[in-house]
Formats: structure tokens, C-alpha cells, sequence
């Protein structure tokens, strides 16, 4: 048998994107942290994210958050171990951390809001990790009903 304790434990140091967006939408209390690099944070991010590369969470995190204020970190993908380090070194600070497992990668698939230093990125759904609204069965519609005109 497989010992419960195991999934629950994951569950409590683990999140996704769907809970996270539900999480901000519903302004649930909690910081979401980018720990990635000042690069691939220029290049894009997650719509309320901070700022804080795994790296310099030891030196920074005390002075720029409140540690009574829960705190969830992403790195770029299931991939990438930065999370896991940024979610150590929370941790270590004495923070309640989580990491959102999928990263920057599944955030931007399953389509939720991202941006730049110019503002909101296009969102793309992938049909491989979310359900797409759109459906070909919409587009046929949307195709036959504007050659009526």
C-alpha cells in the first residue's frame, strides 16, 4: 500500500497554475516570486510576480518581504531545479513557502496573464495542458457564419 503521508506532504510544499491563478483572483494572501534570472525576468514573467533570483533570497528576502505572508515561487519549467532552491532558501528564512510545479513554462501554456517591461504578452492556450475554448467546432461556426454576409 501506498503510504498517504507521502502525497500530502507534496501537497503541502507544491502548487500549479490553476490553483495559483484561482489564488490571485480570489486575492488570497500570498506572494508569488519569480526566482529566475534578471534576463528571462525582462523576457517575461507572471502578471503579479516579484522579483527575487534564488541567488540573492538570503540577502534579500528579509528586507523586501513579510515573512508572516506565505510565499510561492516558479522557476521556468519542470525542468529547472530554481524553484526547488528558492523554495529552500524561503524556507530557510523561516517563510511558509511553495513551489508551482510546471514553472513559467505551464503558466504561459495554460494560458494565464503574463507580461514584459512593455506590458501584457498575447495569451496562448495549449491544447495539450488546458481545455481550449475555442474549439474547431467555434472556428466553423465563426467561418460559415462571416461568409454569409
Amino acid at each position: 500500500m501506498t503510504d498517504p503521508a507521502f502525497f500530502a506532504t507534496r501537497l503541502a510544499h507544491e502548487t500549479d497554475p490553476a490553483d495559483v491563478y484561482t489564488d490571485q483572483r480570489a486575492a488570497r494572501g500570498f506572494v508569488l516570486v519569480d526566482v529566475r534570472n534578471a534576463e528571462a525576468w525582462r523576457q517575461g514573467r507572471i502578471s503579479g510576480a516579484v522579483h527575487l533570483p534564488h541567488a540573492e533570497i538570503a540577502s534579500r528576502a528579509l528586507d523586501e518581504l513579510d515573512p508572516a505572508v506565505p510565499v510561492v515561487v516558479y522557476c521556468w519549467s519542470p525542468g529547472c531545479n530554481g524553484g526547488v532552491r528558492g523554495a529552500l532558501a524561503f524556507a530557510l528564512l523561516g517563510f511558509t513557502v511553495k513551489e508551482m510545479i510546471g514553472g513559467y513554462e505551464y503558466w504561459v501554456r495554460e494560458g494565464y496573464p503574463t507580461e514584459d517591461d512593455d506590458g501584457p504578452l498575447p495569451r496562448i492556450f495549449d491544447p495539450l495542458v488546458t481545455i481550449v475554448r475555442n474549439t474547431r467546432q467555434d472556428r466553423a461556426q465563426a467561418v460559415s457564419t462571416s461568409s454569409v454576409k
